[in-house]
């Protein structure tokens, strides 16, 4: 990193104001990390091929990059690092997760290993802290590779940290391989950017949220998937935050299946492409498959009374408080095409503004119920080499190649953490 970054303001009040500021972790040295053995226990389905990521990465930060001001969490981190009081708090709790992660002996070489740690650079530390620290006496053969455990899920920088209007919740992870992400994004959003934070699981041990499952719909309304990743402990800590601070306020929560993984988030199954247009995958608005079963509850906070109310589905509970919002169904109207298209990702766009979002080139029957909403279709590749301009378009899609980075697990929303909206 050559030149110095400036911090801007943190504030979100919607899923679709105009974006002027996000947060992105390109896919680093630390996917290659990961062999068919720890996959599983990365939470990814498969290994990928890190060329491939790479180029489909650079179409998909290259729309970003046209659009708005974009943020690298390495970047960031480094910059950190220059400080001596944010390294040493950062290296320390690390290796207090990771040790604890791991056999009680975990602790003996942390002492030894803080030190070569403190002496880094700032970049070979920042890129430490993310692709992790290689036992030097590995023999080759055991699981214990890794003093410092690679962060193979960073790219995902939507996950760990979510930016609720002035304010940035670190979310409690569901899963411990993903637990060191919420430090990274505590360090930088308290120290480089200077934000308030709140934290669920100082409120609750038990409680968990992760940002997939958080969608800032309007100023006074939260939707939220209740699922593997976010648990009714974590949502009424949102529940009893926001009854202590507003008079009125509301959360739409939507359970979500266990398995298959791919509904692992509600963002993977309903995300906001502006006002009056949502992608949504048909299933779950009518309730029929795996979600048969699954509840929608509007919760209402009304001068400190909290109501709890079964509504439909989603669509039925956005319009009980006033929204006009109408579906286009990822993967069409074919019912297997909808389950296809949801596994890679389909229903997961990202909102640049109103009625313009970036999402996967490889579904295509979610891209056609696109154009037939009067989106236009905007290639990713022509974007980035400037040979069509997004502002000149009211409503697009821009589509980018994804080949293996649908593989991992996500999709744009999954890969963006905004940090401010108009």
């Amino acid at each position: 990193m050559n030149t110095k970054i400036t911090p801007c303001k943190v504030n979100v009040t919607s899923e679709t104001g105009r974006l002027r500021a996000v947060l992105l972790r390109k896919p680093g040295y630390e996917i290659e990390r990961m062999t068919p053995l720890n996959a599983a226990h990365a939470l990814y389905s498969d290994i990928l091929d890190k060329g491939t990521v790479d180029k489909e990465y650079a179409n998909f930060c290259g729309v970003l990059e046209r659009w708005t001001n974009v943020y690298y969490v390495k970047d960031i981190l480094e910059e950190l690092m220059n400080r001596e009081g944010v390294r040493s708090e950062l290296v320390s709790e690390s290796l207090r997760h990771n040790a604890a992660r791991k056999s009680m002996r975990a602790y003996a070489v942390n002492a030894q290993l803080s030190d070569q740690l403190m002496q880094m650079d700032s970049n070979s530390l920042a890129r430490t802290l993310i692709e992790g620290y290689e036992n030097p006496t590995w023999d080759g053969r055991s699981d214990d590779r890794y003093l410092l455990d690679p962060l193979y899920n960073l790219m995902f920088t939507r996950d760990a940290s979510s930016t609720i209007y002035d304010r940035v919740l670190i979310n409690s992870m569901s899963f411990d391989v993903r637990e060191r992400e919420s430090l990274i994004y505590d360090s930088i959003f308290r120290n480089f950017f200077h934000a308030e934070t709140l934290n669920a699981k100082k409120w609750s041990s038990e409680a968990r949220i992760e940002g997939g499952d958080v969608q800032i719909a309007s100023n006074d309304l939260l939707c939220i998937g209740q699922g593997i990743r976010t648990n009714p402990t974590g949502i009424e800590y949102l529940v009893q935050t926001f009854a202590q601070e507003r008079e009125h306020f509301n959360i739409l929560v939507q359970q979500l299946p266990d398995k298959p993984e791919s509904f692992i988030h509600l963002d993977m199954v309903f995300t906001f492409l502006g006002k009056h247009y949502c992608m949504a995958f048909e299933p779950m608005l009518k309730k029929t498959g795996v979600f048969s079963d699954k509840e929608t509850t509007l919760i209402t906070i009304d001068n400190g009374r909290i109501s709890y109310y079964q509504t439909d589905n989603m669509l039925t509970g956005l319009k009980q408080l006033g929204w006009d919002i109408e579906p286009v169904y990822c993967g069409g109207v074919d019912p297997w095409s909808q389950l296809r298209e949801q596994w890679h990702s389909g229903a997961n766009f990202f909102s640049l503004g109103d009625n313009k979002v970036l999402g996967y080139q490889r579904n295509p029957y979610t891209i056609e119920a696109l154009e037939k909403a009067g989106f236009n279709v905007l290639e990713a590749e022509d974007i980035v080499s400037g040979k069509v301009d997004m502002n000149t378009y009211d409503k697009f899609v821009a589509v980018f190649p994804g080949s293996e980075l649908p593989r991992a697990g996500g999709g744009a929303r999954c890969m963006t953490m905004p940090i401010l909206r108009d």
